[in-house]
């Protein structure tokens, strides 16, 4: 015989008769709450994911991408496919900004141009800052009418100008700039982003301003920048007017704006880092950014961003270094040439060689070099590069001045994320 049932509800201790339709009725109740608390959750889920998604959409349809693979021809070795090459250019587009930062101010050359190389290893990085006035060769390039520029030799930055010819077509001033940039470096270029200054200001705007120093007072009226001398928390205006000046500014060269921009760089990079527990001033950072960069469709839209950025975000700032490349006065080649630079030899094919060989060319920072590199890599002789490396920037052989002898280490004056121009 099987045992009777206790008097009470099992486990209470009751003496209240035992009614099995209540336990039935706890265990549904639970059930229900179990059920909606799942059911919010997961609504929850899909509410963030789907935000989560509308967000990536709508920053993804911010970003204007372009194919310009076609439009290359033949490209150097890429002897480190782990490793990547970034060309940023800052777009001189400046149609309809008024007179806020000069008079006629239309053009579409190329302002800033930069080479970020990232490591495989992604233990450290470099960005390297190409001189606007540097004197190259540039190859024939596809126009906007459909036909092949001639081969010149001029500043670079007017690469980016033959391309955007009889109309305004980045994609194909982009090219122009990258076969550039490729045939007088033999530096494999992975990927491109251009930047239009005018959306330039939004980002800044997005974080409340960045900060900047400066070891003097600013004065200049055609940015209409003034500044007294140590630490700003730069405006949307100021910002663009501290990147852009140029003449009225220190000796007024290029070289100098160049290691302005590097410094606000540094500051940028700093400043969204210290935002990015801000959702709200983050949003707007990725969203004024978006809307302001052309990127080519290899590197996979916003995905492809966050992705890269991701693999960066443990370099830490002390390890990602800013520097400037050689280069000396045309005039001294070319007597009466007092706009342009030229390519010190044989250091900036040393560093070339080490864009490509993906080690340190600033070797003060970041160690010694791993090794002494020949003037073109193995894979390459024979090649476009075995002849773009012969001096490329040099009005005419033999006419660049002479540099340190051969195999002596490069040595630059590199500047980290962590420094900023009163730092020295």
């Amino acid at each position: 015989m099987g045992s009777a049932l206790p008097p009470g509800d099992p486990g209470t201790g009751s003496g209240a008769p035992f009614d099995p339709f209540r336990v039935i009725r706890r265990r549904r109740r639970r059930r229900r709450i179990l059920a909606w608390g799942s059911a919010s959750l997961a609504v929850l889920m899909v509410a963030t994911v789907a935000a989560g998604y509308a967000l990536l959409r709508h920053f993804n349809g911010n970003i204007q991408q372009d194919n310009i693979v076609g439009l290359l021809g033949d490209q150097p070795v890429n002897l480190h496919p782990q490793a990547e090459n970034i060309l940023v250019i800052g777009s001189d587009t400046r149609h309809g900004q008024g007179k806020g930062y000069g008079n006629g101010l239309v053009t579409d050359q190329s302002d800033t141009l930069m080479i970020v190389h990232i490591p495989a290893s992604r233990r450290w990085a470099e960005v390297m800052s190409v001189p606007r006035d540097s004197w190259v060769s540039i190859p024939a390039c596809q126009m906007g009418n459909g036909r092949l520029s001639a081969p010149t030799q001029y500043k670079i930055n007017e690469a980016f100008a033959i391309g955007n010819l009889y109309g305004n077509h980045t994609a194909l001033g982009v090219a122009c700039t990258v076969k550039t940039v490729e045939q007088t470096t033999g530096i494999y270029i992975d990927h491109f982003v251009v930047v239009n200054f005018t959306g330039f200001k939004d980002m800044v705007a997005a974080l409340n301003g960045v900060p900047e120093c400066n070891q003097t007072p600013i004065d200049d009226p055609l940015s209409h920048l003034h500044l007294a001398a140590g630490h700003h928390m730069l405006t949307p205006t100021q910002a663009l007017g501290y990147v852009r000046a140029r003449y009225t500014l220190g000796d007024g060269s290029d070289l100098e704006r160049i290691g302005r921009q590097q410094a606000f760089m540094s500051s940028l990079i700093g400043r969204v880092q210290s935002e990015l527990l801000n959702p709200l001033a983050i949003y707007r950072f990725l969203d004024a950014a978006t809307r302001s960069v052309t990127i080519d469709s290899q590197l996979g839209g916003i995905t492809g961003l966050y992705n890269l950025g991701e693999s960066l975000r443990g370099i830490p700032s002390d390890k990602i270094a800013f520097f400037t490349l050689p280069n000396f006065p045309r005039g001294e080649v070319v007597p009466g040439d007092v706009a342009n630079v030229v390519w010190t030899q044989p250091e900036d094919n040393q560093i070339f060689a080490s864009f490509r060989d993906d080690v340190p060319a600033s070797s003060s920072l970041f160690g010694a070099r791993q090794a002494q590199h020949a003037s073109v890599p193995a894979g390459l002789s024979g090649g476009s590069a075995d002849k773009a490396l012969s001096h490329p920037a040099a009005p005419a052989a033999g006419a660049t001045r002479p540099a340190s002898p051969g195999g002596t280490p490069v040595k630059l004056q590199a500047r980290t994320a962590n420094q900023n121009i009163c730092a020295g």
